[in-house]
Order: C-alpha cells, then structure tokens, then sequence
C-alpha cells in the first residue's frame, strides 16, 4: 500500500505564503496522480490540485487558481503544493491524495483518491 506524509503547514498572516510537502513510498506509487485535498470546520472536503504522473497534467480548483502551484521530483515520490496570497477562507486541514484514476474529474470536480494522508494544519490569520 502507498504511505503519504506531508508536511510544511502552520500559521500566517493573509497575503503570505506556504509551501507543503508530500512525501510518498509504496512499490505502486509510480502509478498515482498525487494531489492536494483540504476541509475547513463546516465544510465539505475540496479537491484543491492534483499533477498525473505519466504527462505532468494539473489540475486546480477554481478557488485556487492562480495563488497554488503543484509540482513534483524523482518521478513523483515528492509533490510540493506552493501556496502564495494566501486568504483566511484557505484556512483548513490539508491532505495529500494519491489518485488511481491519475487525476481525472468527477462531475467536474476532483475525484475521490484511493489512499489519504494525515494531514496537516494551514491558518491564515492576523
């Protein structure tokens, strides 16, 4: 089975920046899209970014786009989540995803991911 820890959450002030880490091991793990999840208290988990791993396609919620970047090294083991003008509503628990389906929508939307990270806390707060 994969293992995902991620890593690089913490506190700070709106219009600052983030940069989480996912690090991924698991004999499989050359066959998953790697992606970001994230749940504010009260509100429905959010498929925030995904990168494939066979073409390097991304993918970015709309509430997003242009403030993260995904990116990744060594054929996927580690994906980064860089995560700039950062606004209070980004504040929520996020979870590294790893993703059969190589991060392919549903309805639109991210789709579920077969394994989770723990999880790591981002508060942006003054």
């Amino acid at each position: 089975q994969l293992q995902l820890v991620e890593s690089g959450g913490g506190l700070v002030q709106p219009g600052g920046s983030l940069r989480l880490s996912c690090v991924v091991s698991g004999f499989t793990s050359d066959y998953y899209g790697i992606g970001w999840f994230r749940q504010a208290p009260g509100k429905e988990r959010e498929g925030v970014s995904c990168i494939s791993s066979t073409d390097g396609n991304t993918y970015y919620a709309d509430s997003v786009k242009g403030r993260f970047t995904i990116s990744r090294d060594n054929g996927n083991k580690t994906v980064y989540l860089e995560m700039n003008s950062l606004k209070p509503e980004d504040t929520a628990v996020y979870y590294c995803s790893a993703h059969g389906s190589q991060c392919y929508l549903c309805s639109g939307y991210l789709c579920p991911p077969d394994f989770w990270g723990q999880g790591t806390q981002v508060t942006v707060s003054s």
